[in-house]
């Protein structure tokens, strides 16, 4: 303030000056007004209502939230606005992963047939609607030979869809019925002892093992030709003594003999283990963990079910 008023005195006095100075100033001042002027300066717009106008929302903001003039707080806003940036940019490259994906997906049944790549899709639609009667239209589109590669690939490429989607349920239902139609395929194309393997093991139900080990030596019994040295040159019901009985060449060709049945299920069990490694092993708690784990056992309990019936096979006795 001192140094202010201190200027103020310094300046000449109007007295002092020239005559014709004033009015000259004057003169010069009335022609070269800046709010006169087409091309407004600096000065006057800092003046214009909208700048007031602009100064005083500043100035609410600001008593609004006084850590706007922080600059802390402005490069946070700035480090958050980057990295909302860079999140939109990966959310548009997984967005165009995506629909690549689906240009593939869609892609793989090019090379197919239309009208049966058309049946095979509504065979997968019957049974997702089929509820509790999916297991008997399985079977039945099975005995007709409708269950093909095709069926497998139209479900595979559903699952890939539900899986971009991440739609839980309908993953755990089409992986479910993927299985199932691939077992039944793979069942249907296995060779007659791995086929009554398959029926044995079905018998289990989970509850009485003693029981059904009864069951299975029952089945045997009624599905192995005896295996003594007389019922390999006469047919079952000749009388050897009295020479009378029937004497035709029995009409089914695909008798399954119990040294067949053995040797297979003994090859398939050599084929699991050495395919089983203990990495496979899970200790976690983890619900990933705990899922392995369990599938882990209930395929120990099927592969020991499959010793049992070998051992039974081998010890077989009529």
């Amino acid at each position: 303030m001192m140094q202010l008023t201190c200027a103020l005195r310094s300046l000449p006095s109007f007295s002092a000056m020239p005559d014709g100075f004033i009015q000259k100033g004057a003169s010069y001042l009335d022609g070269h007004s800046p709010c006169c002027s087409r091309k407004k300066s600096f000065a006057c717009a800092a003046f214009t209502p909208e700048r007031k106008a602009l100064e005083e929302s500043f100035a609410q903001l600001v008593e609004m939230n006084p850590k706007i003039n922080d600059e802390e707080w402005q490069r946070q806003r700035r480090r958050e606005s980057e990295e909302l940036k860079i999140k939109r940019e990966q959310e548009d490259k997984e967005e165009e992963q995506k629909t690549e994906d689906y240009k593939t997906i869609s892609q793989r049944m090019e090379g197919y047939d239309e009208e049966e790549v058309k049946a095979a899709k509504a065979l997968v639609a019957s049974f997702i609607s089929a509820g509790d009667e999916v297991e008997e239209k399985i079977q039945e589109a099975g005995e007709k030979g409708e269950l093909t590669k095709i069926v497998l690939l139209v479900i595979y490429n559903r699952l890939e869809l539900a899986r971009h989607d991440n739609e839980k349920h309908v993953i755990q239902a089409l992986d479910l019925l993927y299985r199932r139609i691939e077992a039944e395929i793979l069942r249907r194309e296995a060779s007659p002892a791995m086929q009554y393997l398959d029926e044995l093991l079905n018998l289990h139900d989970g509850t009485n093992h003693e029981d059904w080990l009864r069951r299975c030596r029952q089945s045997m019994l009624n599905t192995f030709p005896r295996e003594d040295a007389f019922s390999f040159l006469a047919p079952q019901g000749l009388d050897l003594e009295n020479h009378h009985g029937p004497i035709d060449i029995p009409i089914e060709d695909d008798i399954l003999l119990r040294a067949d049945f053995i040797r297979e299920v003994d090859a398939f069990l050599a084929e699991i283990a050495a395919s089983q490694t203990s990495s496979e092993l899970s200790e976690g708690l983890d619900p990933q963990s705990v899922a392995i784990l369990l599938s882990q056992q209930q395929r120990d309990n099927a592969i020991q079910q499959v010793r049992d019936l070998l051992k039974l096979a081998i010890e077989l006795k009529w």
